[in-house]
């Protein structure tokens, strides 16, 4: 793992934040040379902000990515605060003549994508953590985040000094629970190779991305439940976890996910143990960039796997010297046996 200083991390933050902040303001992102731009490239996000630590977020910051280095490419964002926006945010950006547009999330499923694709078969979208039921102009983006959850769970697992390692969701969603079955079968995995007893606290979940009450309260049982490790898969309420932990004065830890939490939040780096980022920059600039330049839009779906490096674990920072030399070889092993596919992430190992 690559050491990087809190100092360099900071800068990167507030630089990343203050951009962030710039393109976000209100509910849509306006063009800055109309006249210039020859590519829109356009986002409609999942309930929550564009600015939300997490999974937004991360879409987001491929559409700047573009605009920032792409020459003809300008952006505009819808921000949705609930599945109530999905519908009228999608038929504004096919309003605004959007060249293509991004569908941030599995709950896009609600029906809202599929009446916009249909009605508007001109129009080319992107669905992030979907699928295409044989529309011509629709392709989806998804991860096998299991296989870095696998990972995850693992480190977890050997990480933990009481043997109790816990996962909640915002929603029971495929786009969710493929995080945790990973970290659940990575951490049974450990306790196989070390003979030691390893016990995952059952699932919970919050119901929704937003509530930071019931996320505390979950994270306030797994404690009081003796997990030392707790991986929150629910967007930026992993804030909920760490005032759980900070307020119990024990020696837990969490794990970030979908961004580089000790990076890009680092206010949170302190106990952050590492984070399973799904690398949506990357994949949502990938497209813009492909399109702008003439590439000719297709339905075949982008997977982000450990091979493409579509998805991974973050650098250890401050945990670097607490997690053991020998763990970390063992968790390259796992990768390229995961790569190779002689390990199935989604199999329970025991």
């Amino acid at each position: 793992m690559n050491k990087i200083t809190k100092a360099s991390i900071s800068g990167l933050a507030i630089i990343s934040s203050a951009a962030l902040l710039a393109g976000c303001a209100g509910g849509t992102t306006e063009p800055t040379d109309p006249v210039e731009t020859s590519f829109l490239a356009c986002g409609v996000s999942d309930e929550g902000s564009w600015s939300d630590r997490s999974f937004n977020q991360a879409a987001y910051e491929g559409l700047e990515k573009a605009k920032a280095e792409i020459a003809g490419v300008d952006i505009k964002g819808f921000e949705s605060h609930g599945p109530s926006d999905f519908g009228p945010n999608l038929d504004q950006a096919v309003a605004d003549g959007c060249d293509v547009i991004f569908a941030v999330g599995f709950n896009f499923s609600d029906g809202s994508l599929k009446t916009a694709v249909e009605a508007n078969a001109a129009s080319h979208f992107v669905w992030i953590d979907g699928w295409n039921e044989g529309w011509d102009n629709l392709k989806p983006i998804s991860y096998k985040m299991a296989e870095s959850s696998y990972l995850s769970g693992y480190l977890a697992a050997a990480y933990s000094k009481t043997g109790v390692v816990a996962t909640y969701g915002g929603m029971d969603i495929p786009a969710v629970t493929d995080f945790m079955l990973g970290f659940e079968n990575g951490a049974h995995q450990y306790g196989i190779d070390s003979g030691k007893s390893i016990t995952v606290l059952p699932w919970q979940f919050v119901g929704d991305f937003g509530n930071t009450q019931v996320a505390k309260s979950i994270s306030d049982g797994f404690i009081a439940d003796n997990a030392d490790v707790i991986f929150p898969v629910a967007g930026s309420l992993f804030t909920a976890t760490y005032e759980s932990i900070k307020e119990s004065g024990k020696d837990v830890v969490f794990m970030g996910v979908d961004k580089d939490v000790a990076l890009t939040s680092p206010e949170y780096a302190d106990l952050t143990l590492t984070s399973v980022e799904k690398r949506m920059t990357q994949a949502v600039f990938d497209v813009v960039k492909d399109l702008s330049s003439g590439g000719a839009f297709t339905t075949t779906d982008y997977v982000g796997t450990l091979a493409n490096d579509g998805t991974g674990l973050s650098d250890f920072y401050d945990f670097d010297g607490k997690v053991d030399s020998a763990i970390k070889a063992k968790l390259e092993e796992l990768k390229s046996a995961i790569i190779a596919g002689t390990i199935d992430p989604t199999k329970d190992p025991r």
